[in-house]
């Protein structure tokens, strides 16, 4: 699933406004004469892409807003006075009002509203969040609706199924392949107690209990980062930032999965390392890598950023 796998619940939106970008096709500079690459390794990492792609225009690209719940009524639809204001002309001008009551979320639609559930026709219902591993889901006609838990919020976030940047997407921008940074580290588990203050760009630092780190040498220099996410058993989330990140590479950091640690050593396979998916909506929460996981090293491979004005 990529970057929907394994986001950590705990964070918020990233605030800038993040305008359309031109997206690249495939590797942006030639690949060194010197460095070889398998057939089969290459065709790993094509699929790896794909797939990441793939999850890109079905979880994010369609991302249309997100509005955080006040307690109470939350009216909402494509009239500017509700509280909730809505793409023009995708929804009625008053649809049906979000109701938070503590924890928990029920909507209502507005008489001759036409929403569906599970394509089941509903007026009003009480709405799992995705904490649930479950969100319930409310379509109104083009859109989908479904709420988000993070931390002490509660949210709405808003898919349109015909979102202009799906459309406009056509590839993300990758650096070469070089299976130099695809490198076995010793996984060293924690005791269980240990957390990590992972930041957000709203100030909130939240601490996040880890399940150890990973040691490993890359280009002679000494490293380690530090698992996010994941179980060791079926394979651990990272988010790392390096020295690429102030020029070519997404600001906040990218993310790396991995396979199951195994024998006491995990691979950290670079090449596979994304862009959050903050990179390309302001509608998706992300975390930002720790200071734990800052390398000062760079790591030339996996996915790149384009800055453009109106970007970090």
């Amino acid at each position: 699933m990529g970057r929907g796998k394994k986001l950590l619940l705990s964070v918020v939106t990233l605030a800038a406004a993040l305008t359309p970008r031109a997206w690249l096709a495939g590797e942006t500079s030639s690949a060194d004469p010197n460095v070889h690459v398998n057939a089969v390794y290459r065709r790993q990492i094509e699929k790896f892409r794909a797939e990441e792609i793939n999850d890109l225009k079905k979880n994010w690209l369609p991302l249309a807003g997100l509005f955080w719940l006040k307690p109470g009524a939350n009216t909402f639809g494509t009239d500017p006075a509700n509280a909730i204001v809505l793409p023009k002309d995708l929804a009625p001008a008053k649809a049906g009002v979000f109701e938070l009551a503590g924890e928990e979320v029920t909507v209502k639609l507005q008489p001759g509203v036409q929403g569906t559930i599970e394509g089941q026709p509903v007026t009003s219902s009480r709405l799992q969040s995705d904490a649930s591993g479950k969100p319930t889901v409310l379509a109104i006609r083009g859109l989908r609706m479904h709420v988000i838990k993070r931390g002490k919020r509660t949210g709405i976030r808003l898919k349109d199924l015909n979102s202009p940047a799906l459309r406009a997407f056509t590839a993300l921008s990758f650096y070469p392949i070089n299976p130099a940074y695809r490198v076995t580290a010793t996984w060293v588990a924690s005791d269980g107690k240990k957390t990590v203050n992972v930041p957000d760009v709203l100030g909130d630092v939240t601490p996040t209990p880890v399940a150890g780190e990973a040691r490993f040498k890359l280009n002679g220099k000494e490293l380690r980062l530090t698992a996010l996410g994941g179980d060791p058993a079926k394979g651990l989330f990272f988010v790392f930032s390096d020295a690429t990140s102030k020029t070519e590479t997404y600001p906040a950091g990218r993310f790396l999965d991995t396979d199951a640690v195994e024998n006491g050593t995990v691979v950290l396979d670079f090449n596979k390392a994304y862009n959050p998916p903050c990179a390309v909506t302001p509608y998706a929460t992300c975390p930002i890598a720790p200071k734990e996981n800052r390398l000062a090293v760079a790591i030339p491979v996996g996915e790149k950023y384009e800055r453009k004005p109106g970007h970090q």
